[in-house]
């Protein structure tokens, strides 16, 4: 199969396109997917950054950003995407300090369990141990808190009490 982004005929392997609304993963050759793989071996971006594919299009931007050579830089400045496609490719996890007890890093977003039965000061209820925490938020000042939101309440959790889904 022919690779969306260096047009190689080569076997093709899905990678995850992540941040977007819905996650989605493009089929690319093993040298694409290589973070190590040399620049020029991706200069086919010049016509393949224009596919109708948001995640190609995505994926493309990501690795023009990553690049940083003249040629990258100036194909990235005439790459037009719309502004949902463009809040994807912006939208890159930031490596954290905040990490579940088991030393996972953490992101906004993430889905994390409670591991311990926590007395909810104020709220007047105790979380239980296995709880499904979703969609929490990093405490940008503190590593060791994250919030969430559990029985309806949003409360401040401390990481050292959940673990990553």
């Amino acid at each position: 199969m022919t690779c969306p982004l260096c047009t190689n005929d080569a076997p093709l392997f899905d990678i995850a396109v992540s941040g977007g609304s819905a996650d989605a993963s493009i089929s690319v050759c093993a040298a694409c997917a290589d973070a190590q793989t040399p620049a020029d071996h991706f200069r086919p971006l010049a016509s393949t950054m224009w596919s109708e594919d948001p995640a190609v299009q995505v994926f493309a931007a990501r690795t023009l950003r990553r690049l940083d050579t003249d040629w990258s830089r100036d194909l990235l400045e005439q790459l037009y995407l719309d502004e949902d496609t463009q809040s994807w490719a912006d939208n890159v996890a930031e490596q954290t300090d905040h990490k579940d007890s088991n030393g996972v890093p953490l992101a906004t977003g993430d889905t994390v369990v409670l591991i311990k039965d926590l007395n909810v000061k104020g709220a007047g209820f105790t979380a239980k141990r296995g709880t499904a925490v979703h969609r929490i938020s990093l405490v940008p000042d503190n590593a060791g808190q994250i919030e969430g939101r559990v029985e309806g309440q949003r409360i401040v959790i401390l990481t050292e009490f959940v673990k990553k889904r």
